[in-house]
């Protein structure tokens, strides 16, 4: 058995059990001098790697004065930092916790968001924006609650059906970067953003823990 193998058959039903003890309450998370209150019932970035990889790419761009959204922002800390940078930022979420926590902690930190509740892009009236920042859910299973949509797109992908959907048709971007992992099914993704005339270009790949992740660029 390959250390991957390890890690998921043996190691990763004890970290589920240790996860669920640990985030029974509201946990603090930091970057860059922004901390927040992260609820239990939404995406956690203190041990998914994905939301730290997207913090240090942001931290290489110019958002001053840039129209910034964060499309699904769980934590809020990616739309934080970016109004931190200057931006202009709006940050939506299917999750009413989620946003209510944002609220909080854009208070906290002194910093000013545009928080909406919305599924993707269905309650967001502007839909012009410089960047556009999205780490979805990609595990191909239905969701029961709101809260699991954080982590599964729907059996046949129906999140990104309708990610590429709007993307196409309804909004106006310059650039949009996705974060994705070895361990979904990216092939599959970029075929549902190909029907949708949306091409994908990878800008980084980052190994964390023998973990691969993944940023690209969607024009």
């Amino acid at each position: 058995m390959n250390m991957r193998g390890f890690f998921k058959k043996i190691v990763h039903p004890f970290l589920k059990i240790g996860l669920k003890l640990y985030y029974s309450k509201p946990r603090k998370y930091c970057y860059n001098s922004i901390c927040i209150q992260v609820h239990p019932k939404v995406f956690p970035p203190h041990l998914t790697f994905s939301t730290k990889i997207l913090l240090d790419f942001i931290q290489t761009l110019d958002l001053k004065s840039k129209t910034f959204l964060e499309l699904g922002c769980g934590s809020g800390i990616i739309a934080l930092f970016a109004a931190k940078k200057g931006a202009l930022v709006t940050a939506s979420d299917i999750n009413p916790i989620a946003i209510d926590f944002l609220n909080k902690n854009a208070g906290k930190n002194y910093l000013s968001v545009t928080s909406v509740r919305s599924d993707l892009f269905d309650s967001i009236e502007e839909k012009s924006f410089d960047y556009i920042i999205i780490n979805p859910p990609y595990y191909p299973k239905n969701p029961k609650n709101t809260s699991e949509k954080a982590w599964f797109c729907g059996a046949n992908f129906e999140y990104f059906e309708k990610l590429f959907y709007q993307l196409k048709h309804e909004v106006n971007f310059q650039n949009t970067f996705m974060i994705l992992s070895e361990d979904c099914a990216i092939e599959r993704i970029k075929n549902i953003a190909t029907k949708n005339r949306l091409t994908f270009e990878l800008i980084i790949s980052k190994t964390v823990f023998n973990e691969k992740s993944y940023i690209f660029s969607i024009n």
